[in-house]
């Protein structure tokens, strides 16, 4: 965020601003949220003290207690939380990743404003990781949420592989079937392993899913009991999100610094892949199609892309918007009417 080099100046006191450390410390708590809303770190997008933490300077928000982020801001940014404990049992991002998705958006045109392609691409990651179960949620009730897993019959039924890694019915790999008798069971376990789940398998369950729709000749209870309907829906949208998985785009990450190379790409180069990604994803069915409608968004038709894996509506939020506009209403209240 833009506010961030202000928030350095504030903090060295050479703004000509006559700010308390109250004043300094509601910024940089603010700033703290809004660098986490960024770069979509679900673990802390739930708490109030944001210095917690914080890869912000927080030098003034620990020195004043009591001081933390708005609650109207944090009520929006804990739909992207993801719960760091079994217990929590909240309606998080494993029950919705619309949220997700929506500051997704928003963080990769900020990210593209700033020509921060490298943050760009990471978030591209991310997004291309968890699609399957934006395409599955839908018809799940929920975005692979392991409570909701192991009562659902589908999954655990006398009729389902689901998990069963020795199964050799289920076509699916190894470690994808390790992961996904994982998600059934680490509802169970203590907050290392559900952490552990989440950081190394969870996205494997995805990926699991994603072939179950896909590409499974001897389909099991997982995708026969949905109606034909549901099914057909289910199996193209995740055939939109397999194509975003592989496109060229998500490719590139891996040539860039943060992959397997020592190359920064530029905005063009990004864009050009992306392009790229366009015509080879639109031939994967008709919700992979979406992919090339003009929306006005940086990288064309991502937004439309996301609405049609998860036949709904995705746009970019507006919370890195209104983070930003507090931030500049504590530095000048008068600069606020012009944002």
């Amino acid at each position: 965020m833009e506010s961030e080099t202000r928030e350095i100046l504030v903090g060295a006191g050479v703004t000509g601003l006559s700010l308390s450390q109250r004043e300094l410390a509601q910024i940089q708590q603010l700033c703290a949220y809004g660098q986490r809303l960024v770069d979509i770190d679900a673990d802390g997008l739930a708490e109030l003290d944001a210095a917690v933490g914080a890869t912000t300077d927080t030098t003034f928000a620990i020195l004043v207690e009591n001081e933390t982020v708005p609650p109207s801001l944090v009520a929006r940014g804990a739909r992207c939380h993801v719960r760091a404990a079994p217990e929590e049992r909240t309606d998080d991002a494993l029950v919705d990743l619309h949220p997700v998705y929506r500051l997704l958006l928003e963080a990769l045109a900020v990210r593209w404003s700033r020509y921060e392609t490298l943050s760009m691409l990471a978030l591209i990651h991310v997004a291309a990781e968890y699609a399957p179960l934006l395409a599955w949620q839908p018809h799940l009730g929920h975005a692979g949420d392991p409570f909701r897993l192991r009562a659902d019959e589908a999954f655990t039924g006398p009729d389902s592989r689901w998990g069963q890694i020795d199964n050799p019915a289920c076509p699916r790999p190894r470690h994808e079937k390790a992961a996904s008798g994982r998600a059934l069971r680490v509802a169970d376990e203590p907050t290392a392993g559900w952490r552990s789940y989440l950081d190394r398998q969870h996205s494997v369950v995805a990926k699991a899913f994603a072939g179950c729709a896909t590409d499974c000749a001897t389909p099991c209870t997982v995708m026969t009991h949905l109606h034909p309907l549901r099914r057909r829906r289910v199996r193209d949208a995740c055939q939109a999100a397999v194509a975003f998985r592989g496109c060229a785009l998500v490719r590139l990450r891996h040539e860039a610094l943060i992959g397997h190379g020592l190359g920064a790409p530029s905005r063009d180069e990004v864009a050009h892949a992306w392009e790229r990604s366009r015509r080879t994803i639109a031939k994967h069915g008709a919700a992979a199609a979406a992919v090339l409608a003009e929306d006005g968004f940086p990288l064309p038709g991502l937004p439309s892309l996301f609405s049609a894996i998860a036949g709904a509506r995705l746009r970019p939020d507006t919370l890195l918007a209104a983070t930003r506009r507090a931030v500049v209403a504590h530095l000048d209240p008068d600069a606020v009417a012009v944002i």
